[in-house]
Formats: C-alpha cells, structure tokens, sequence
C-alpha cells in the first residue's frame, strides 16, 4: 500500500498507546511457562505478537481471545512447560525476531524436537548469537553454517550457562535465561551492555529466582538459580515507548503541537529516546509516574521544541535501538551535526536500518553520510517531499511517515501497510492528531 503525506502546520491531541510489544511477547510466553491461568490486559495485537501466540498453541497452550470483541484481552492457560507436547509442524514465527529468539531457549530445555522458521525477511537474520550459547549448555542444535532460520532444537538435560555474551542483546540474554531455568545447576549471564530487563522482571514476579546486579561503571550479571516453581501472573501491559517516539519526535519538530501520551513505560533500560531528545533540547514532561506491574509508567506530555545535533554512541545506543531511525529525523530538523556511532545493530534488524534510513531521508534532501556503524546529518535544511519505502520495516514505515510531517509538498510512502507489525492504529491515531490541528 502506497500512502501519501503532507506537511503538517501542528499536531494537537490526547493517544492511549498501544502495549508494549517487548512486554506482549513475554506476557504470553513466560506466562506458557507457568501452569495456570493468567489474564493478560493491554495486550498489543499487533501481527509479531500474534505469531508468539500461534507458535505456544502448538506446545498446547490455550488462550481465550476474541480479537472481534476485545483485542487488547488475552487470558493465557497453560499446562506448564513440563507438558508441554511435540509440535506437530513447523513453528511459523513470521518477521518476529523476539518470537523466534526466546522460543529457541524454551525449546532448549524441552525433551523434543522444535523447528522453527519465519519469513523471508527473519531468514536473514543471525540467529547464532543465540544457537551457540544454548549449543554450550548441551541443547542438540541442527541450522546452516550461517546460523539463519530454520532451525531445530531439541533438548533437554542442559548445562548452566557461565559467561559473557557475544553481543548486547535482550533477546540474547532472555533465550539464554528462559534455558538456564532448565538447568542443572546455578547460570551467570555477562551482559555486553545495558539491556531491557522486563524478562528478569516478569520471571522474578512469577517466582524464579533470578539476582540482576548492575554494579556501578561495569555491565550488568544475571544469576539464574532453577528450580524454582513459576507462577502466572496477571499483568496490564503499559503503552509502548517504542510507539511514542514516533509521537516524540512528530511532536517535537512539527510547529505548534502538543502531544499527551497516556501510560507509556519509562522503564531505563528502555528510556533512550527520551535522554537523546532531552540532550537535544526536547520539551518533554514527564508526569504522574506510577508503577504498574513492576514496570515504571508515566504520562508524557512533548511540544515543539528547536533541537541541535548531538553524538549518540555507545550505552545510549544499546538503550535506543529499536528509536534511532525516528531520531534521525530530529536530528535532520535539528540545528547542526548529528552523529550516529556503533549501532551496527542497526544493519540486521527487519531491514538494514542504516542503509534505509538514509535512503529515506536523502529522498527528502537530508544531508546525510552513511558510515559502517551509522551515520553522519548536518541538520537544519529545508526539507522537500520524495518517494519513501518502508523496506518491508514497521519502524521504517512510521520514521518516513514523520520525516514527511515537515517536508514540504507530498510525499510517497510505498510499504505503509507494514505498521501492522506493531502498531496497527498508527495511521488512525495520526490522522486524529491532524484532524485536532485542522478544526482549532
């Protein structure tokens, strides 16, 4: 689908973000893990999420949803991972990178085998960082010499894990913790950089017995002791700060708006785009902070702002991944140079998002420099419209849509329907705060 864009002169209004996607996933599958019920509120139906689902129905987990009805409600019940059955088919894990990642570390600790696979786009995507970690704690692991899907993985009778990982990587770390609960014995995990916690959050509320030290000027450990019993856990899933920073940026560099997002998790671990804006010279409140399911949640309230350009490298990327194609859009509104250091991450994500990035923003006259670990804009020209593609990439579909937000005449955005992927609303939700805009 090809979706055309214009300038906007303001965006005004009041969103309900929709849930977390990272939060979504694990409430579905550490849930599985435990035998019970657990009601799930909140939930994102977005297309990633629903492939976590379709793949735990096939280990026999049951969940009671009615998209037509209510398709933020999921109640999950399961028999525990230890009846868990044998797949009968592949499992169809779509463009979800999260899916396919921790389903590979409970499926490690299974006394079956497992075959996973995904679309083409997830087959080029390097699943070894994760193959041979579970390969070391004693899990039978059958994939390609590049360590791309597909894959199986038959288990269990695992070693415990003991050492550091290869890269800083939360699916990483949750595929290795989701496997050392099956262990024999007491795992330590060396993170490569500070990643979100909501895995040793959710598992620690359900009773396992997991100790995450952060000492100070060093990378976090995760200790995992098994054996603990899990229990489900009710849980309302929090806006998504992934989702609000497409609003954020849109907020911040569109002229004359104001933006109110309800219940977004500010979780540190996640809060990356908010230090970088900040530093860039956002104006953005943060109000009534709470906590809602362990997880910290506040209100946020972004209005225009004039920004300069900044270096984003190290740490502050690690903790803003999944934002920094919707950063580089302020940073072309920002005045001066903006440098994007160490985030070859980037480059083996749904799409290589550097190379798109700016692709997108060359499109709309940004004077941007591609580097190997991410790039270089001189911020502050006057931008134009051109054809954008979202390069088969949610998060690239909704940074182009931004970028579009200030350039002038109309722009092109091929691929528009792939906000599918997590925020299904977000052109609905666009289309209100314009709509605010054009009634004042």
């Amino acid at each position: 689908m090809t979706r055309t864009l214009q300038r906007a002169a303001a965006l005004q209004g009041a969103l309900t973000l929709p849930g977390d996607k990272s939060i979504s996933h694990r409430s579905l599958l550490l849930n599985a893990l435990a035998s019970g019920e657990a009601r799930i509120e909140g939930f994102l139906p977005s297309a990633d999420c629903l492939s976590t689902m379709h793949c735990l129905r096939a280990y026999g987990v049951q969940f009671d949803y009615d998209p037509d009805v209510d398709p933020t409600s999921v109640t999950v019940r399961s028999p525990g991972r230890a009846a868990f059955v044998e797949p009968e088919d592949v499992l169809d894990c779509g463009n979800s990178g999260t899916s396919i990642r921790l389903l590979s570390g409970i499926a490690a600790g299974r006394d079956f085998l497992t075959r996973l696979d995904g679309d083409a786009s997830l087959r080029t995507r390097p699943m070894n960082r994760v193959l041979r970690p579970l390969a070391t704690m004693g899990s039978t692991v059958d994939a390609s010499d590049g360590g791309l899907a597909p894959f199986a993985i038959r288990g269990p009778a695992l070693l415990p894990f003991r050492g550091r990982m290869e890269v800083a990587s939360a699916q990483v770390k949750s595929a290795i913790v989701l496997a050392a609960l099956d262990s024999d014995g007491v795992s330590l995990i060396e993170e490569a950089g500070h990643t979100r916690d909501h895995t040793e959050n959710m598992l620690s509320a359900m009773g396992a017995d997991i100790r995450r030290e952060a000492p100070s000027g060093a990378f976090p450990t995760v200790e995992i002791h098994p054996g603990a019993e899990l229990h489900p856990v009710d849980m309302t899933v929090p806006g998504d700060i992934s989702s609000a920073a497409f609003w954020l940026v849109a907020g911040t560099v569109v002229p004359n708006s104001e933006i109110h997002l309800r219940g977004v998790g500010i979780n540190p671990t996640r809060a990356g785009v908010l230090e970088v804006l900040n530093a860039m010279g956002a104006r953005i409140d943060v109000e009534e902070e709470r906590s809602v399911g362990g997880e910290p949640v506040a209100d946020l309230v972004v209005r225009s702002a004039d920004l300069h350009g900044i270096t984003i490298d190290g740490d502050l990327v690690v903790r803003g991944v999944d934002e920094l194609p919707v950063l580089a859009v302020a940073a072309a509104a920002a005045q001066g140079r903006t440098e994007l250091r160490d985030a070859q991450e980037l480059r083996v994500k749904e799409t290589d998002r550097v190379a798109a990035t700016v692709a997108n923003l060359r499109a709309l006259g940004v004077d941007i420099e591609e580097r190997p670990d991410g790039f270089v804009i001189e911020g502050g020209r006057e931008l134009h419209a051109g054809a954008l593609d979202s390069y088969g990439d949610h998060r690239l579909a909704m940074a182009a849509a931004v970028a579009a937000l200030i350039a002038s005449g109309e722009s092109h955005l091929k691929g528009a329907e792939d906000v599918i992927i997590s925020y299904p609303r977000f052109w609905d939700d666009l289309e209100e705060l314009t709509q605010a805009e054009a009634l004042a």
